[in-house]
């Protein structure tokens, strides 16, 4: 399931008000690998342990939401800095 259209065109980072578009399966393949190393933490510094199968990634790829079941998870303290990803 898929994040609806026009959702998306309505959707900000509640932190730094920048649109987000879905992330693509090569983004999603690195966070995975990442989350499975357990190397990726989320805005309030847990551990993210469960794959990640859907995600908004804010425009300048500052910070990645979950989308479950279709619904994004556009809360502060869930959201994952995308710098992760680099390191």
């Amino acid at each position: 399931m898929t994040v609806d259209r026009i959702l998306l065109d309505v959707l900000v980072c509640p932190v730094s008000k920048q649109p987000v578009f879905p992330a693509d399966q090569e983004m999603l393949d690195l966070l995975n690998r990442l989350i499975q190393k357990g190397k990726i933490c989320s805005a309030d510094g847990k551990s993210v342990e469960r794959p990640v199968s859907e995600a908004l990634i804010t425009r300048n790829h500052g910070m990645i939401y979950r989308v479950e079941g279709g619904v994004p998870i556009m809360l502060e303290d869930q959201g994952i800095p995308a710098d992760q990803l680099n390191a």
